[in-house]
């Protein structure tokens, strides 16, 4: 069973303000904003929605493939996928473009500012689900637009269950383009902002998206998340991480878990639990992959967090 991760593969450069943001924007001169941000601690890390994800379920014991595009610079991240075992052979390479480049600043307060160029991801249609074999399971996360519209529209007609997971894609769709992508999918995934944003964009609210799909989930950071499924509101508590280090990538590490428990045929809850255990483990550690527990040592968090078997 194959489950393809549709989605960007990028470099992140995270950048740490050891403030907080708050205290050096002015309200009231919004209008001419123009401020810069001391980031004494800067790092490069392997990330994009689909390399993390990818990176979680393999952390997981799974196999998934990675659908993106992807630019010259790409080598690099080429060879740490080869070595984690992860495949590659749906990865389409731009020699004219730079693969995706997120720049991200966090403040002590875990806000962060994003700078992001898209790069070869703004032709992620270039790939055609028809081209991989034997998918069960799927998620369309963050990607280029065109990409996103496509790869949910064929994910649909082949009837291949997916989560839709749009993140930061959000304020390229309307309303109905949001609607007609989730209208195959099995789930909604986004966190407490974006819900608000595609209830806004759509003009339903979370419940009635639930009606539309068979799961909408929520993730509400140390507030745990929320799963709408069957005219049920399902909360399932946050599992509380070692330290609170970087919360880049966790939402990939949650969807990660979320489509290991949909792959085995667990119910919502269950799933959205194992889901935060992988956004815990993630937390204590800088960078989107960087956290390498060892399977039993997932298991066991699972087994300690909620009494439940991997």
């Amino acid at each position: 069973m194959t489950i393809l991760v549709c989605g960007s593969m990028a470099y992140d450069t995270i950048m740490v303000f050891p403030e907080r943001f708050r205290d050096h924007i002015l309200a009231e001169q919004l209008h001419i904003l123009n401020v810069a941000f001391l980031v004494p601690t800067l790092r490069r890390e392997f990330g994009g929605t689909a390399g993390n994800i990818a990176y979680n379920l393999k952390l997981l014991g799974e196999d998934p493939c990675i659908m993106a595009t992807v630019g010259h610079d790409f080598e690099p991240y080429a060879r740490r996928l080869a070595g984690l075992g992860i495949a590659a052979g749906h990865l389409r390479r731009l020699d004219d473009e730079f693969t995706a480049q997120a720049f991200i600043t966090t403040d002590i307060e875990d806000n962060q500012i994003t700078a992001f160029h898209p790069g070869a991801m703004s032709h992620a249609h270039l790939n055609a689900i028809g081209d991989v074999n034997e998918v069960a399971l799927a998620i369309v996360s963050p990607d280029g637009r065109q990409g996103m519209v496509e790869h949910a529209r064929d994910l649909s007609a082949a009837g291949i269950p997916y989560v839709f997971d749009p993140g930061q894609g959000l304020p390229m769709f309307s309303g109905n383009e949001l609607m007609e992508m989730m209208r195959g999918a099995r789930a909604l995934a986004v966190n407490d902002y974006e819900a608000r944003v595609v209830e806004q964009k759509t003009g339903r609210s979370v419940a009635e998206l639930a009606r539309a799909v068979e799961a909408v989930v929520v993730t509400r950071g140390g507030e745990g998340s929320q799963v709408l499924a069957g005219g049920r509101l399902e909360h399932v508590p946050a599992v509380k991480p070692d330290a609170l280090v970087d919360p880049t990538g966790c939402g990939d590490a949650y969807r990660a878990g979320l489509l290991y428990g949909i792959a085995r045929g667990w119910d919502w809850r269950k799933s959205a639990r194992l889901a935060s255990v992988m956004g815990s483990i993630k937390i204590a550690h800088r960078g989107g992959q960087n956290h390498a527990p060892a399977r039993e040592e997932i298991a066991r968090r699972f087994a300690a967090s909620f009494g439940e078997e991997l």
